[in-house]
């Protein structure tokens, strides 16, 4: 009797402890794990950068972040090709905030965020940092007066803001003072301005940036003059193109310039012809300008054209030089003739 009087009570408090767990469990008591964000997501502004250069970062969470933020943690798989901000904190009610991440050498490396998880970010190329590569010219020899167009080209793409290239050269050239290449970018061109020149002339173009340098070299010469060209001006003593009868009609009171005729050899002749009306006058210098081209009354006519105070004056110019080169004429047909005071005309 007292055998079983000992399994009746072990079998009362075997089924006490079952129903004791059984209230707890259905009850709710014990502590459950509290909802809130996690890490969703790690992303990058760009997938390649040049060393010496900084980009973005953006963390995101699941959901925003509680009162008083949420502090996340990052670390970059490679601190010798490129270093992350950490920590930073998202704001309260924010659900991403951005990091920046620097690019020190050239290789690979990925950044790891923790906060209630983690994510990663897709893999960061780092480039060598960027520097002046060569300069170029378009053409090794230019006619002086004509331009030429330079190209830098740097080793690595260029960084964000560009890269600016310094330039210099000398007399006969002008080069601007930098030029820039833009982000992302390897190369930019420029301009090269040249002056006239008696001779042929070597000048040197120089670029320096990211602590190199690169130069290219251009041969500017004088132009080659290969036919007869003439080319003149009439100048009066009061106004351009006018001439005035003078000395009573022995002279006209202007100026024929030649100087800026052109030819292959030495010109030696001027042969000048200026007519009004149906007559023509010719002289021949042998220098560029003829003064007060001589006139006589009659040539020009006895009244004036109704309504006018001159006589139209049209003026032919050719040129020959030492080597048998002979110009077309060169013709100025607006210029005039004002006869007042000479000749009978009040």
């Amino acid at each position: 009797m007292t055998t079983n009087h000992r399994k009746t009570q072990l079998t009362i408090l075997a089924v006490t402890i079952v129903a004791a767990f059984a209230t707890i469990h259905c009850s709710g008591s014990t502590t459950q794990p509290t909802s809130g964000p996690a890490m969703a997501g790690v992303a990058l502004s760009a997938s390649s950068i040049a060393a010496g250069t900084t980009m973005l970062g953006t963390v995101t969470l699941t959901s925003a972040a509680a009162a008083g933020g949420a502090s996340v943690s990052l670390s970059s798989s490679n601190t010798a090709v490129a270093t992350v901000q950490t920590p930073i904190m998202v704001p309260a009610g924010a659900s991403s905030a951005t990091f920046t991440v620097t690019a020190v050498a050239a290789g690979t490396a990925n950044f790891t965020a923790s906060f209630n998880g983690t994510g990663q970010s897709p893999m960061l190329t780092v480039t060598g940092a960027s520097a002046l590569a060569s300069l170029t010219l378009s053409a090794p020899t230019i006619v002086g007066g004509n331009p030429v167009v330079g190209t830098v080209t740097l080793s690595n793409p260029a960084p964000s803001g560009g890269a600016v290239v310094a330039l210099s050269g000398g007399d006969p050239v002008t080069v601007p003072t930098t030029v820039t290449v833009g982000a992302g970018s390897t190369s930019a061109t420029f301009i090269v301005s040249t002056r006239t020149v008696g001779g042929t002339i070597p000048a040197t173009v120089t670029g320096s940036y990211g602590g190199r340098s690169a130069s290219a070299t251009v041969a500017v010469t004088a132009m080659v003059i290969t036919t007869a060209d003439a080319n003149f001006g009439v100048t009066g003593t009061e106004l351009s193109d006018t001439c005035r009868l003078i000395n009573n009609g022995a002279a006209l009171d202007c100026t024929f310039n030649g100087s800026t005729s052109t030819a292959p050899g030495t010109i030696i002749a001027w042969n000048w012809s200026y007519t009004v009306g149906t007559t023509t006058l010719t002289k021949t210098t042998t220098g560029p300008i003829l003064s007060l081209p001589p006139a006589s009354c009659s040539f020009v006519p006895a009244t004036l054209p109704a309504g006018t105070t001159s006589f139209p004056l049209t003026v032919r110019l050719t040129i020959q030089d030492s080597l048998g080169n002979v110009s077309a004429p060169a013709v100025d047909d607006s210029a005039r003739v004002l006869p007042q005071g000479s000749c009978g005309f009040p």
